[in-house]
């Protein structure tokens, strides 16, 4: 049946600027509420959004995108061209401080010049009529349309945005569901978008409670429809005699990978073996089995299981603490005492005990390597804000989940040494040449191929110490919810959800 409210517990977002969103905490809200040209569909392919047709030119430079007809925004005005130009160089202006838009909008012709400063337009984005325009890229792109899918470009209402500083607590969007109401720490709910182009939501409403509480126990009182399993439960409900037993979904392993980052230009991760020597240092295998029950799988590099690209012959670092400490003893420390102090920063509330994986893989380093290691947490946004400026020396606490199925949004948007989003200050030449390579290859297998080149070196420079992939799971579903699908990636999907007596 059609209407309901869906409630389940959620987290404050650093930003509902979609333009700023960096963060899945900001992308879940960002494209429930806005799109784009582009979207991804539950089969996880590339699709229309705004865009209603497109067709590329035969340099495989210009793409023409024509907007359906029926594309609104929340308060019924219709969405043009000009609105899609806007859009895109209101984030590429460096007043509003997008930190991603040259990572996702940098390939389009003039975008890097407005990033700059030095042009008050985009010259690759020309406006042919209301319902159509083109967008130029500086060479045939086989991830294009997939980057139009991230919420830095979507569109915005200029009128709405330059209403004022809180434009963004009444945003005027396209997406298929409105923001009704937004209680930072106590409530996030969206309403459906009757007139949404693509089709309108089933259900009435969507609510995020922020204020947070034992998600087990609202589930099991009826105050939420979905909830994760706790570990220390997992036994307890998938045992058969359990009731709830019966409501357990199976959750599909996610494109995402948990990682420490090394900051190579901070001593003493600017020496190559002391960075290899903290990845042979700790044992994933029994961390992943003993203490995360198998709920992940131990990377050996940087792509997941089951993504694009992804190489089963990549071979990572196994568990040897004596080629570690053998590593230490050739670096340029020579031990772990001479090495300056190790700070590990993490997101999260000053005081609040860490994950028992940390505290385990903290004690590795320290008794395999004889380095001594303080932890600093900080606020989640704060921590997002230092992240960005390359501010730590060793980070972790974090994972970086897929954008759009592709190699490139891990390789190249994660280890070039010109991404924004290297946070590791990682440089490579030989790694930069094969991603640029792989930008402008077409032919998939030879573009494939040239990122597992490059992940193989990058692995090998070791500017992280990757951990695990999730290896899917189980949450509790109500019997009443129907296609609430459990994607890898974010992705819209609330409009999919109904319900049934």
């Amino acid at each position: 049946m059609d209407g309901g409210t869906f409630l389940r517990l959620g987290a404050d977002p650093p930003t509902l600027d979609p333009h700023l969103t960096t963060d899945v905490n900001s992308a879940i809200y960002a494209v429930e509420i806005f799109g784009g040209l582009m979207t991804i569909d539950k089969e996880l392919a590339i699709v229309g959004d705004l865009a209603e047709s497109w067709d590329v030119s035969p340099d495989g430079t210009t793409t023409t995108f024509r907007l359906r007809p029926n594309a609104k925004f929340h308060d019924g005005r219709g969405v043009t061209a000009g609105d899609i130009k806007w859009s895109l160089e209101r984030a590429a202006d460096p007043a509003t401080e997008a930190f991603n838009a040259s990572v996702f909008l940098g390939d389009i012709v003039g975008v890097r010049q407005r990033l700059d400063g030095a042009a008050t337009e985009i010259s690759g984005i020309r406006v042919i009529n209301d319902r159509t325009l083109t967008i130029t890229t500086d060479a045939p792109k086989a991830y294009f349309l997939s980057k139009l899918t991230y919420p830095v470009s979507f569109v915005l209402d200029r009128q709405n945005v330059e209403s004022g500083r809180n434009w963004i607590f009444e945003p005027n969007g396209t997406g298929p569901f409105r923001l009704a109401e937004y209680r930072p720490g106590e409530v996030l709910r969206l309403t459906r978008f009757e007139d949404y182009h693509l089709g309108p939501a089933k259900l009435d409403e969507v609510e995020f409670l922020l204020s947070g509480g034992n998600s087990m126990l609202m589930y099991e009182n009826d105050e939420i429809h979905i909830t994760g399993i706790p570990l220390a439960l997992l036994a307890a409900v998938t045992d058969p005699s359990n009731p709830l037993n019966k409501e357990i979904v199976q959750a599909p392993p996610q494109f995402d990978v948990d990682y420490f980052g090394l900051n190579i230009a901070e001593p003493p991760f600017d020496d190559v073996k002391v960075r290899q020597a903290f990845n042979y240092a700790i044992d994933r295998k029994t961390l992943a089995s003993t203490l995360l029950q198998d709920l992940v799988v131990p990377a050996a590099g940087i792509l997941p299981p089951g993504f694009p690209g992804y190489n089963p012959d990549l071979k990572g670092y196994e568990y040897d603490p004596v080629k570690a400490l053998q590593l230490i003893r050739e670096s340029k420390y020579k031990s772990g005492s001479e090495m300056p102090r190790i700070t590990l920063t993490v997101p999260g509330s000053f005081g609040a005990a860490l994950s028992p994986s940390i505290e385990a893989m903290l004690k590795m380093w320290e008794e395999n390597l004889g380095v001594e290691i303080g932890v600093l947490q900080t606020e989640w946004a704060i921590f997002l804000q230092d992240l960005h400026q390359n501010r730590f020396q060793m980070f972790g606490g974090l994972g970086w989940i897929a954008d759009y199925p592709d190699p490139e949004n891990f390789l190249d948007v994660l280890f070039h040494s010109k991404s924004t989003n290297n946070q590791s200050a990682y440089s490579n030449g030989q790694v930069d040449l094969l991603l640029e390579r792989a930008r402008v290859e077409q032919d998939e297998e030879a573009r494939f191929e040239l990122y597992h080149q490059a992940e193989e070196l990058i692995v090998a420079d070791a500017p992280w110490v990757p951990l695990w992939h999730s290896n899917g799971g189980s949450v509790l579903i109500k019997p009443s919810v129907n296609d609430y699908f459990l994607f890898p990636m974010v992705i819209p999907k609330y409009r999919y959800v109904y319900f049934t007596e």
